[in-house]
């Protein structure tokens, strides 16, 4: 959603500001940078965003896009003069922060699990909700993702659970849409999604929501789908290799053909080297993005209109 939203924000000639933790080593920067390599958004890394912010903004200066709104019908659109060629920042997204309650700010998107929205219902460390349900009614927009791998009804509770917490709450539902695989040792190919087609696949991750990788996986029309789960950020091992291997080895013994590894981009920018050692087996990285699913009349145009909207008025 980060680098959704920072699309968004460069689409419509604002230069955005990322500023994350860079927690566990970083992967999903390393990832962000090759996503937004062409793009003009900057990423500030630091436990202390407030300070990063100011260090950014500092070196490159900021612009309210809504200060132009006096002398631009419609600040935000392509067609109007930007501020990119400056270098300005024009917004920041705060990466994972509804409880970094210091800084103030515009606009509030929650982010849910739609295959695990509440868990248990408890608060850390007995559940993973890090604050009540009613925190919701700070929320501008929820997000309901990995919405195409519910049920229907799955998605009507969700969504009346949280209008019940919050009427007005604006809801859109997106998913992951893998685009194409590369080879670990090949980052520039992009082979076809069909690679996995008919073959034996073993799903290795270490990502918040293994689950949907692995239902991901298994819409691409493979002939088995295996999988080896590790937690969140988990850096592999050289025993995590082995472990993998043994897996491989045993898949091998029982399938035809040869069973192919399939590892998400975070894995892979978590340590690019590491899964080298896997080399008599073909390891790809499933590259994916994600996309707002027309529902309920809410698109992904209406999505970036309420974006302007909210963030002019407020």
């Amino acid at each position: 959603m980060v680098e959704f939203l920072a699309h968004c924000l460069a689409d419509s000639e604002i230069s955005p500001l990322i500023l994350t933790r860079g927690y566990a080593g970083g992967d999903e920067v390393r990832m962000l940078e090759r996503h937004l390599l062409e793009r003009p958004a900057k990423i500030g890394v630091g436990a202390n965003r407030a300070a990063t912010a100011a260090s950014f903004i500092e070196k490159y200066g900021y612009v309210d896009p809504r200060d132009c709104a006096s002398s631009q019908k419609n600040c935000i659109n392509p067609k109007v003069g930007s501020h990119l060629k400056s270098g300005k920042i024009g917004a920041v997204i705060l990466d994972d922060g509804m409880q970094h309650w210091s800084l103030r700010r515009d606009l509030e998107i929650v982010m849910v699990n739609g295959l695990m929205p509440w868990g248990n219902r408890k608060l850390l460390p007995l559940g993973p909700l890090r604050e009540p349900l009613m925190a919701l009614k700070r929320a501008d927009i929820a997000v309901v993702h990995h919405a195409d791998l519910i049920s229907e009804q799955n998605l009507k509770d969700i969504e009346l659970e949280m209008r019940d917490i919050k009427k007005s709450l604006s809801i859109f539902f997106t998913r992951m849409v893998p685009s194409y695989l590369f080879e670990v040792g090949n980052i520039n190919s992009k082979i076809p999604l069909t690679a996995v087609c008919n073959a034996n696949v073993l799903c290795v991750s270490a990502i918040g929501s293994a689950n949907a990788f692995v239902q991901s996986l298994q819409k691409l029309g493979p002939c088995s789908v295996n999988r080896l789960d590790f937690n969140d950020h988990h850096s592999f091992q050289a025993r995590d290799i082995e472990m993998i291997k043994k897996k491989l080895e045993e898949l091998e013994g029982k399938f035809n053909p040869k069973p192919i590894v399939v590892v998400t981009e975070k894995d892979y920018d978590r340590d690019p080297e590491i899964l080298m050692h896997l080399e008599a087996y073909k390891v790809l990285v499933l590259c994916s993005k994600l996309q707002i699913i027309p529902c309920r009349g809410c698109t992904e145009d209406s999505f970036k209109l309420l974006l302007k909207e909210l963030v002019d008025v407020k």
